[in-house]
């Protein structure tokens, strides 16, 4: 194997390892609460992580062996997957910039407003038809159980960093003013009319804030706190790819023209 060939199966052998940190994040986002009651996120960033593990053992068997059809389809299928996540990765970034979160005096936690998220995510997350299949799904999660295990007293729970899901959730808005008895049931509002949501709360477990747009805009924030988590391993993973596919074109290149000088000395001679 040339020097060339070596190189290119070396970088090949490092996109390769570059696919897996892709495939785990995509595993951790996916298996989130909340995107295991919404299908739409819970796959582009697996299926692009097999594919580039996939096309990167087809450069490396090339490159190993000097198959020209495959090296040829690894840097075709190499730039277009790279190209995808370019996409992917600006089309996150759009999506998940506006913050629809604000800090309310004296606790740890947000809340959050739907209005504050990107008209994007909005219709494809909180219209009517999404939601109650939504609102369902976490129902039977235990994002809002645990927090009665998690949280004893008033002071331990005002005082919690909750998620986006469960501060929206789990407990109805600050602005209702409800006595806290444990961090899913609360009672005797002293201003029901502070939030229309407030209507919505309920005690019964299987309700809570579940049809607030409280928790609609919890669901949209930590959907956005993970994907901009995802966005971290991605940028660096694209950086990394682009190199590679880079100095793999030049090794490949120079190769190529040493081949060709190679045949002419031969049939000059």
């Amino acid at each position: 194997m040339g020097l060339a060939n070596y190189i290119t199966a070396v970088l090949n052998f490092a996109a390769f390892l570059c696919s897996i940190p892709i495939i785990a994040a995509g595993i951790w986002f996916a298996q989130k609460p909340d995107n295991v009651c919404i299908h739409l996120f819970r796959w582009p960033v697996i299926v692009l992580g097999f594919l580039i593990l996939l096309v990167s053992l087809a450069g490396f068997v090339g490159a190993c062996f000097y198959k020209k059809t495959l090296l040829a389809f690894y840097l075709c299928c190499m730039a277009i997957l790279i190209a995808l996540l370019l996409i992917l990765l600006v089309f996150a970034f759009v999506v998940t910039r506006p913050d629809g979160s604000y800090d309310v005096p004296g606790k740890g936690y947000k809340e959050y407003r739907v209005d504050g998220y990107s008209s994007w995510l909005r219709n494809r997350i909180v219209d009517s038809k999404s939601w109650n299949k939504i609102r369902a799904c976490l129902a039977d999660t235990d994002v809002c159980p645990k927090l009665n295990q998690q949280y004893i007293t008033v002071d331990q729970f005002f005082a919690a960093h909750l998620s986006p899901l469960q501060s929206g959730c789990c407990k109805p808005p600050t602005a209702c003013g409800y006595n806290f008895v444990n961090p899913t049931v609360w009672t005797n509002p002293t201003n029901p009319t502070g939030d229309p949501d407030c209507y919505l709360w309920s005690n019964d477990q299987t309700q809570l804030c579940y049809n607030c747009k409280s928790c609609r805009a919890g669901l949209l924030g930590n959907l956005r706190s993970e994907w901009r988590k995802v966005n971290i391993i991605l940028i660096v993973a694209v950086v990394v790819l682009i190199c590679v596919y880079v100095i793999a074109c030049s090794a490949l290149k120079n190769a190529q023209t040493e081949d060709l000088f190679r045949r002419y000395k031969q049939g000059w001679i």
